[in-house]
């Protein structure tokens, strides 16, 4: 199956006219898995009830509290929403979290980020059995926590790392990571594409920082996983092939 794997930044979720434009644009993607972020709501309602909202390299920072916002917001509001735009769209979505059905296994994001997984493993068989039957999965960032002394909390995914593994998982035709973006931006000119081998340099000199270096590590590690195809940038890269930066792999992924 030509499955696309579409990553939807988290900043543009509360403009409902992007949200719209974006599910008008997926009818013609054909078989797609879209895998949300959601990191402004989250950030909003943690400030709101006095909890820290501390991002490093792009990862948020998750307490066992912030945890319980990350579930109550990407599994709640936040995929009700998205699910709710592509149906709206005449696109039979279904709203799925890295919970749901095993799909996503994690473990421990070392570095010290708290109750945060890395994907180890995708249960593939959920996906391909969806989207053959035409469904269109709908996926909050967040695995099985596993951890009785966190009271059974999923992790939190960052939802670029997730679009990665599934990307890879599935070996997917193309990875999209879809915002307000034209692409990757250096001396204010957007890049039509970048060699693998170069994003280290760009994340060490600053020149991607935040989001976008968790972008172009969630890039390299989809590539290296054996998605054929990665690019950044925004809504054009759902009806154009030569939109946004493409990033390119160190060895040519099959055809």
């Amino acid at each position: 199956m030509n499955v696309r794997v579409v990553k939807l930044g988290g900043s543009e979720l509360d403009r409902p006219e992007w949200l719209a434009a974006c599910a008008r644009a997926l009818v013609a993607a054909g078989p797609v898995v879209v895998v949300h972020g959601g990191g402004r709501a989250v950030t909003a309602l943690s400030q709101r009830l006095g909890l820290p909202a501390e991002k490093r390299a792009g990862v948020r920072v998750t307490t066992t509290e912030v945890a319980e916002v990350v579930e109550m917001v990407l599994a709640g509001p936040i995929n009700r929403t998205v699910v709710g735009a592509l149906r709206l769209a005449g696109l039979d979505a279904v709203g799925l979290s890295g919970v749901d059905g095993g799909l996503l296994t994690a473990e421990p994001l070392a570095g010290g980020f708290g109750h945060v997984g890395r994907i180890v493993d995708v249960r593939t068989a959920l996906l391909h059995s969806l989207l053959l039957a035409g469904l269109i999965p709908v996926i909050a960032p967040m695995a099985p926590g596993g951890s009785p002394a966190a009271g059974g909390l999923p992790f939190n995914v960052n939802a670029d790392d997730a679009a990665a593994a599934m990307a890879g998982a599935l070996q997917a035709a193309e990875l999209l990571f879809v915002s307000d973006v034209p692409g990757v931006v250096i001396d204010g000119v957007p890049q039509a594409s970048l060699p693998v081998g170069e994003l280290d340099t760009l994340i060490e000199l600053g020149i991607a920082a935040d989001g976008m270096a968790a972008k172009l590590r969630a890039a390299a590690a989809a590539l290296g996983a054996g998605t054929r195809a990665v690019r950044i940038g925004d809504l054009r890269l759902l009806s154009d092939a030569t939109a946004g930066t493409r990033i390119l792999a160190t060895t040519p992924q099959p055809a």
